[in-house]
């Protein structure tokens, strides 16, 4: 016989490696079963916090991608252990946090060890109403809510009305009930299918998108230029030549602007560097206000002379982008562009060519704020990212989260990626690659603007207004 004593970090360990597979590829075939293993041991904050370290340290390997960072100036002995430094501070947040929800489900369980409905239903919106928090805070967050996709496009279809949060509501509710029939050898199994069926019919219907009210064709420019290499000389004399190639071919694609991802424009750059632009240009790039540094993205019009300033970056990676004030020998090596400030909040832009909502690289984790947008008019999304040097493994829960916001807003977007992902999704969730990950192209992408107003959009509108 085994030790019993075990069995329960067991189970922690096996359902935070199921957990961390689901995000970008498994989805609800691995989350589900991973929540009815953290329900089981949901009474025991211990092997509950095993079970969130486990999900990110899995989740989030892709962080080892940033080493070496001798790019950054960090010697090589310590690129390593800064890399795998951070990752382990991301796992023992997420297991802090499994902790509090474990001694809060300590406190709801009956007299007799077992928990009521309500009290799960309580739980469970306790999970989903903190995702909703830490999807617009500093970090990285990919919840349980948008583990879905690309998986399961049927049940992320119930985010049009719910939003991550009602998503992830769904799933702890699901995974106890599957906890709960492998308790029961399987009894009231009946019940619990027919709730995942007529869930993910009421999400494909739902997937249906608002009527479209005209087409907009732009170009996007995947310049693939490694971020190891971005800042050295050789680099920078070559990027006028490319931009000017890139703008040329997007011409010759008869768009009406050409978008290019994050961190393009070098903080000095003017239009006469590249002798003017012949159509819009609608790129990321830095820009100085009032003495702080800025990433942000620009508009640059044909026989215009000034860039016009569309969004700044409101959340920054800490350290990667936002320097605490330290003197300069305490942050050598550990920002690239030198520290960062951060602008306002919202990510509405009612400017040419059209009102849309855009996000700068994680920022796509923050539905509440897209919604937000939506509501206030965008007709379409745009997120723009820089995601070299991470594996293709970041690039796959990028786009699955950019596949998570068209469908809450019931909007287009588009994704333009220094090395990916480039791509167009429908509102419905539906995605079509523009090029391959790695590849340095331009290519052309007709998306839909829309004015209806999601269910989950109404909401957040509501409730922001409610709350003032």
């Amino acid at each position: 016989m085994g030790d019993l004593r075990s069995q329960p970090l067991l189970r922690s360990v096996l359902g935070g490696v199921l957990a961390g597979l689901a995000p970008g590829a498994a989805g609800p075939l691995a989350m589900l079963p991973a929540l009815a293993l953290l329900w089981s041991l949901a009474d025991r904050p211990r092997d509950a916090a095993f079970w969130g370290l486990f999900a990110v340290l899995i989740s989030h390997r892709w962080i080892l991608g940033l080493h070496p960072l001798t790019w950054m100036g960090l010697p090589a002995w310590l690129s390593l252990p800064v890399a795998v430094s951070l990752l382990l501070v991301c796992c023992v947040a997420a297991s802090l946090l499994l902790l509090l929800w474990s001694l809060l489900a300590r406190w709801c369980r009956s007299r007799d060890g077992s928990w009521r409905f309500g009290q799960v239903l309580l739980l469970a919106m306790v999970w989903g109403g903190a995702e909703l928090l830490l999807e617009g805070s500093p970090l990285f967050w990919i919840g349980v809510g948008g583990s879905v996709l690309p998986l399961d496009r049927s049940l992320a279809g119930l985010a049009r009305w719910l939003g991550s949060g009602g998503l992830a509501t769904l799933q702890l509710i699901w995974g106890w009930g599957l906890w709960q029939l492998w308790r029961r050898r399987g009894r009231r199994s009946t019940a619990w299918l027919l709730s995942l069926l007529l869930a993910h019919a009421l999400g494909a219907l739902s997937l249906s998108p608002p009527p479209a009210l005209a087409a907009l064709r732009l170009g996007a420019w995947q310049p693939a230029i490694p971020t190891r290499e971005k800042f050295s000389p050789e680099r920078q004399r070559r990027f006028n030549a490319a931009l000017s190639a890139a703008l040329q071919q997007a011409a010759a694609l008869k768009v009406e602007a050409l978008v290019a991802p994050e961190g393009t424009l070098p903080s000095r750059w003017q239009p006469d560097d590249v002798g003017g632009v012949p159509l819009p240009l609608i790129s990321g790039g830095f820009r100085w206000v009032r003495g702080q540094l800025r990433s942000s993205v620009v508009l640059v019009r044909p026989d215009h002379a000034a860039l016009e300033p569309l969004v700044d970056k409101h959340r920054l990676v800490p350290l990667g982008e936002w320097l605490p004030p330290l003197p300069a020998g305490f942050t050598r090596g550990l920002s690239a562009v030198g520290g960062l400030q951060p602008g306002d909040a919202s990510r509405s832009v009612q400017a040419w060519p059209s009102p849309s909502a855009i996000a700068i690289c994680y920022e796509i984790s923050d539905g509440w704020a897209l919604a937000k947008a939506t509501s206030e008019g965008a007709e379409w999304l745009l997120t723009i990212a820089n995601l070299d040097p991470y594996p293709l493994l970041l690039q796959r829960q990028f786009l699955a989260l950019a596949q998570l916001r068209a469908i809450e807003t019931g909007r287009d977007l588009l994704s333009v990626a220094n090395t990916g992902p480039t791509a167009l999704v429908s509102a419905d969730g539906s995605v079509q690659r523009l090029m391959e990950p790695g590849s340095e192209a331009v290519a052309a992408a007709e998306l839909q603007r829309r004015r209806r107003i999601s269910g989950y959009s109404r909401l957040v509108s509501g409730w922001t207004w409610s709350s003032r």
